[in-house]
């Protein structure tokens, strides 16, 4: 199964990718080296931070970054599989986004330190402390991988003014599955299923 095929898009809420827990990656090879790069560049086709391979309907465990989001500052920019966050301290509210929720930024808290470790794409183990943005973009993106999105982290106040806008991606999602533009869920999760074979 080749898991590029059809080309990789970035899926919205609320696709069932979205709800799925990713598995760790036992092997990187070519394709996942593949995907990363795919990745990549779909984050920066859609001024993203960030992108967890769920997001692009794919049940593993792996995200890249780029703090600044710009694809010529490659010294920010990072892949990251099989992350885990060992420690988290402090304590901070901020804007938040998704490029799965287009257009919906609402304030969310997060530690405002984390140290975290993960495999680079050439295998290494990779362990690092990280604040403020960066940190909140890590903990976003395992959110992900363990199928948390950030409207989950949402308090009362926050999940009512998010409540139309989510109504709307329900809405235009059911629409284009009517159309037949996006399979019925049942399809996906049974698609999810067999990628994960894969990983």
């Amino acid at each position: 199964m080749n898991i590029l095929q059809p080309p990789l898009k970035i899926v919205q809420y609320p696709h069932p990718a979205l709800r799925h827990e990713a598995r760790p990656l036992t092997a990187i090879d070519d394709q996942k080296r593949h995907v990363a790069a795919a990745m990549l560049d779909l984050m920066y086709e859609q001024n993203g931070l960030g992108l967890a391979a769920p997001q692009v309907g794919l049940p593993f465990q792996m995200f890249v970054v780029n703090y600044t989001g710009d694809p010529a500052e490659k010294e920010f920019e990072g892949v990251y599989i099989n992350p885990v966050i060992l420690e988290k301290e402090g304590s901070v509210e901020g804007d938040e986004g998704c490029l799965s929720f287009p257009l919906l930024f609402r304030k969310v808290r997060r530690a405002r330190i984390v140290r975290v470790q993960a495999y680079s794409l050439a295998g290494q183990l990779v362990e690092l402390e990280l604040s403020d943005l960066p940190a909140r973009l890590w903990q976003h993106e395992v959110d992900h991988l363990h199928a948390t999105l950030f409207i989950d982290k949402l308090g009362a106040i926050g999940q009512l003014a998010a409540r139309s806008a989510l109504r709307e991606f329900e809405y235009e999602y059911k629409k284009a599955q009517r159309r037949g533009e996006i399979p019925l869920d049942v399809d996906i999760e049974k698609r999810l299923d067999e990628l994960e074979g894969l990983a």
